[in-house]
């Protein structure tokens, strides 16, 4: 059992709350993924613990080697997980720390973020000034808020609506608290949907096309949280996606565009903490959303944006009204903040594209750049559109051409080689599209009756092709074998399901017997959508 030490290394001192010779333990990392947050454990028998009076949930301050992190503690009565003299670590807490198993370090009472009270304020309902979001975002980005606290905040902009005023002063600090790629040319360009349509991988098309045109195209994208698949994951697929960064500029330099993961760039910290609240509770307000999309997309250099907002029942966006609200919003922030931006309102009523899943995606995607006549027609056509949207960002090129452009580039075989080109760079996996390799048990959906697909649910597709495994098994997920309008007879297969394991198989039946996501009907049934492509 390790022993404890109250020895402190030369040249450390402790927080404000310890002794001069701060009690010291010896730091041991526990393989626990807490997403976000520094989580601390100690043994309940611990000297240290009844020492210094910590509780379950107290907020601790640990140092060592010159560093220092906040972190939750948490107690435990087990010795195999942290010994009496042993301070265990959270991996995400662990690799801040810099050293190995068995350092020592110091461990106090942390100090309240000094923020704490412009929290309180928004929780009573005001109005937070410039300093204090400034203030709030930097302690969130320091992890000096526990998940309780973080929630709290959430919450009170998610009840209390952020005005603009406050969305642009969110969106200001969340880009401050991190770092801030330049790119030292005087147009990059980017394109970023709010998400909610399963199977719409564009990123994927329009990257490749906007820079074999020779824009510059540095896409660094998140992985999925709840949702089947991510660009990021989708991209793993193809080539490696966690890369250096300064092999990704690397990359950017020679093909003018990359399809990365962005957790390596540390762009918006305090936003991937943010999310790690609001998914779980399925909170997506409209302020957080704006901060979170612009603060990303503005840290990574980009000058110019094309943002696409689906609408559909089943969409994050339900309405028009509702989209042109979130358009408005969106367009202040950006103007305040100097980027141009140029929002597209796209069809949402039902998923882009055929696959559901990493690999069923990546099929799509690379079906498109070949010019397969199995190719998924709606997602070749919107990544066109939202291509061409981004070419006309070129000074060189008339407004309305860049459609005409993007077909070219893509016909033409050029957007292609750009892709491959990518993919070589970043590492290639040697993905064979033409034969994947899909979950090994599957099963198919049969439509119950003879009609017309007037409705398919976004968000009961993306849930059973979840439950199949997808993304972290990349062959599992969800092809659509009917899209909206097709005819189909009763018995025929309207999708089939792809899985590794059978518990996910049938975890995904389950949720299949209960609702298919399909409603069948008349022609005249079917909901126009009034949106611009």
């Amino acid at each position: 059992m390790a022993s404890t030490s109250t020895t402190t290394p030369p040249g450390e001192t402790g927080s404000g709350n310890a002794t001069a010779h701060p009690t010291r333990l010896t730091l041991r990392r526990v393989l626990i993924d807490t997403y976000h947050e520094n989580v601390a454990y100690m043994h309940r028998d611990c000297d240290v613990y009844r020492a210094e009076g910590f509780k379950a949930l107290t907020k601790v301050e640990v140092r060592t080697n010159g560093r220092a992190i906040l972190a939750t503690l948490n107690v435990v009565d087990d010795t195999s997980i942290v010994a009496c003299g042993e301070l265990g670590l959270s991996k995400a807490a662990f690799a801040q720390m810099g050293v190995e198993d068995g350092h020592s370090a110091s461990v106090s009472q942390a100090e309240p973020p000094a923020s704490i009270g412009a929290l309180h304020r928004k929780l009573a309902g005001e109005r937070l000034t410039r300093d204090d979001m400034a203030s709030i975002v930097h302690d969130i980005a320091e992890h000096r808020y526990s998940k309780i606290e973080l929630t709290a905040f959430v919450v009170a902009c998610n009840r209390d609506e952020l005005d603009r005023e406050e969305v642009y002063f969110l969106t200001e600090a969340m880009i401050a608290a991190g770092k801030r790629l330049n790119w030292h040319e005087g147009m990059v360009v980017d394109k970023h949907c709010i998400g909610g349509i399963p199977g719409n991988r564009t990123s994927m098309l329009v990257v490749p096309i906007v820079a074999a045109h020779g824009m510059l195209c540095p896409k660094t994208s998140s992985r999925a949280i709840t949702s089947p698949a991510g660009t990021a994951d989708t991209m793993e697929v193809l080539s490696k996606v966690e890369l250096p960064m300064e092999q990704l500029k690397g990359i950017v330099r020679a093909h003018r565009g990359c399809l990365a993961w962005g957790g390596t760039a540390h762009l918006s910290p305090a936003d991937d903490v943010l999310i790690s609240v609001e998914r779980p509770l399925s909170l997506d307000s409209p302020g957080q959303m704006v901060a979170s999309i612009l603060s990303k997309k503005i840290a990574a250099g980009s000058t110019h944006l094309v943002l696409d907002i689906p609408i559909g029942p089943t969409a994050k966006v339900r309405s028009m009204p509702e989209a042109q609200r979130l358009r408005r919003l969106f367009e202040y922030v950006a103007r305040r903040t100097h980027l141009s931006l140029d929002v597209v309102i796209t069809d949402g009523r039902q998923p882009i594209g055929n696959g559901i899943g990493p690999v069923l995606e990546a099929r799509d995607v690379m079906r498109v750049l070949e010019n397969d006549p199995l190719a998924p027609n709606d997602l070749r056509q919107k990544a066109l559109r939202l291509a061409g949207r981004l070419i006309e960002c070129d000074p060189d090129v008339r407004g309305g051409d860049g459609f005409a452009i993007a077909r070219d580039i893509l016909d033409s075989g050029r957007a292609l080689a750009q892709m491959n080109a990518i993919i070589a760079a970043q590492g290639s996996k040697h993905f064979d599209h033409h034969n994947p390799r899909l979950g090994a048990l599957c099963f198919d959906v049969a439509a119950p009756q003879d009609g017309v697909v007037t409705t398919i649910d976004n968000l009961q597709i993306a849930r059973i092709a979840s439950l199949a495994g997808a993304p972290k098994v990349q062959s599992a997920g969800v092809d659509l074998l009917c899209k909206i309008g097709d005819t189909v007879q009763a018995g025929a297969p309207l999708y089939r399901v792809y899985a590794d394991f059978a518990a996910d198989l049938e975890f995904a039946r389950q949720a299949c017997a209960k609702s298919t996501g399909y409603t069948l009907g008349t022609s005249a049934d079917i909901a126009h959508s009034f949106v611009e492509f």
